[in-house]
C-alpha cells in the first residue's frame, strides 16, 4: 500500500473532488484552488483549531495576499451542534462581510462540518464550503456527500439542509492527533461499508486490524479511500435520500436513538452509537428471517475485534429508544423503516418493520 495522494471523484449534478493524503492541510496551491473570492471564514473547535488553524490560514494567505480570513472557534462534541451555534457562525458570516463567492472552511470532525456545511447552506442562500476533516469518522462519512444538519432535544440532525463541499481535503497526518477512542469510532463507519455493500472488504479490514488501530498511513489511506468510493457511488446516484442512499443509514436508526437518549453528553459517541446499531439492524434481519444468525455472530465479533462496543449501555430503556426512532428522519408516515441486510456486503431497505419485533430486538440487548 502507497502512502501517495488518492483522489475521489463524486458525480451527480454538484460535482466534486476527495483528496486523500499527507500534508494536504499545508498545501497553498490545493486550498487556493477551492477559493473562488475574496473572503474566508475557518470554523473549528477548541480542540482542533490550536492544532491546525495557523497553518490553514497561512497556507491560504501564502496563496492569495488579499484574501480576508476571519476563524471562528466553538467548544468541541456533539452537545454543542446547535442552532446557537450555527446562528454564530451566520454572525461570523455577516460581520466578515461575506460575498456570495465567500468560503467556509469546516476544520474538523463531524459536528464542525455539519455545522460549518449547514450555514454555507444558508448564507445567501448558499455558499462554498470545504471540508477539512480531522477525524477519521468525518473523512469517510460526515465530510462526504452534502448532508449538514444540527441536532434539536427532539432528536439528531433533524434541521439541515444538503449542500454538497465544493472539495473535500482529507490530511491524513491529522489522524496523528486523534484519540484512540475517536479512531476506533471512525472504524466503526468504515466497516459499515463492508457490512452493505462489500464483504470483501469486512475481511480485508480483518486482515489489516492491527495496522489500521496502530495508526498506519497507508492503511488508513487505503481504508478512506475505499470508503468514499463506495459513499460517492452511492450519494452521486441519490444525492437527497430519496432511495439508495439511505444504505448509508445502516445501524443510524438504533444509533441516533441511543445518542438522543444519552443527551450527546458523556455515552457513547456517535461511532459507537453505530456500532452498537449495526448489531441490532442485524439482530433485527435475524429475527425478521433476512438473514443467519451467524452473521450477526461474525459482524459483532469483528466490531469487537476492533475496540467497538457492540451492547446498549445500561440504563436505555427499550420503549424510550422506540419513541425516538419514531421521530428519526428515515421514519416514515407508514410506519418504521430500517436499513437491515440479508447478510454482509447486502443491505437494503425494509419499510413498516412491526414495532413489536423492534422492542423485542431492544429487550434482548439491553
Amino acid at each position: 500500500m502507497s502512502t501517495a495522494l488518492r483522489s475521489v471523484d463524486v458525480g451527480g449534478s454538484t460535482p466534486y473532488r476527495i483528496h486523500i493524503g499527507v500534508g494536504l492541510l499545508d498545501d497553498s496551491d490545493l486550498l487556493a484552488s477551492t477559493l473562488r473570492g475574496r473572503h474566508a471564514l475557518i470554523v473549528s473547535d477548541a480542540h482542533v483549531a490550536p492544532l491546525y488553524a495557523e497553518r490553514v490560514e497561512v497556507a491560504l494567505h501564502s496563496a492569495c495576499s488579499e484574501l480576508r480570513i476571519t476563524r471562528h472557534i466553538i467548544a468541541a462534541g456533539e452537545a454543542h451542534k446547535t442552532l446557537h451555534n450555527f446562528g454564530a457562525i451566520i454572525d461570523a458570516l455577516a460581520a466578515l462581510g461575506a460575498t456570495r463567492d465567500a468560503c467556509v472552511y469546516a476544520l474538523g470532525g463531524g459536528v464542525v462540518g455539519d455545522l460549518a456545511g449547514f450555514a454555507a447552506a444558508c448564507w445567501m442562500r448558499g455558499i462554498d464550503v470545504v471540508q477539512l476533516p480531522t477525524t477519521l469518522l468525518a473523512m469517510v462519512d460526515s465530510s462526504v456527500g452534502g448532508k449538514t444538519a444540527v441536532d434539536i432535544s427532539q432528536g439528531k440532525n433533524l434541521v439541515g439542509a444538503f449542500h454538497p463541499p465544493r472539495a473535500v481535503l482529507a490530511d491524513t497526518t491529522s489522524l496523528r492527533t486523534l484519540p484512540p477512542r475517536e479512531l476506533r469510532a471512525g472504524l466503526a463507519e468504515v466497516i459499515k461499508y463492508g457490512a452493505i455493500v462489500d464483504a470483501d472488504f469486512l475481511h480485508w479490514l480483518d486482515t489489516h486490524r492491527d495496522a489500521l488501530l496502530a495508526g498506519d498511513a497507508a492503511a488508513l489511506a487505503e481504508a478512506i479511500a475505499r470508503s468514499c468510493a463506495h459513499k460517492a457511488a452511492i450519494t452521486a446516484r441519490d444525492p437527497f435520500e430519496r432511495g439508495d442512499r439511505a444504505l448509508l443509514n445502516f445501524g443510524h436508526t438504533f444509533g441516533h436513538a441511543i445518542e438522543a437518549e444519552q443527551g450527546y453528553g458523556d455515552g457513547l459517541n456517535h461511532g459507537e452509537a453505530v456500532a452498537v446499531g449495526m448489531v441490532l439492524a442485524a439482530r433485527l434481519s435475524a429475527a425478521l428471517g433476512m438473514s443467519a444468525h451467524a452473521d450477526t455472530d461474525a459482524l459483532r465479533t469483528l466490531l469487537e475485534r476492533f475496540g467497538l462496543p457492540t451492547a446498549i449501555p445500561a440504563g436505555l430503556a427499550p420503549d424510550a429508544l422506540l419513541a425516538r426512532m419514531r421521530l428519526d428522519k428515515k421514519t416514515q408516515a407508514s410506519g418504521l423503516r430500517f436499513i437491515l441486510w440479508d447478510g454482509p456486503g447486502a443491505a437494503r431497505i425494509v419499510a413498516d418493520v412491526a414495532e413489536p419485533a423492534v422492542i423485542e430486538t431492544l429487550r434482548a440487548a439491553c
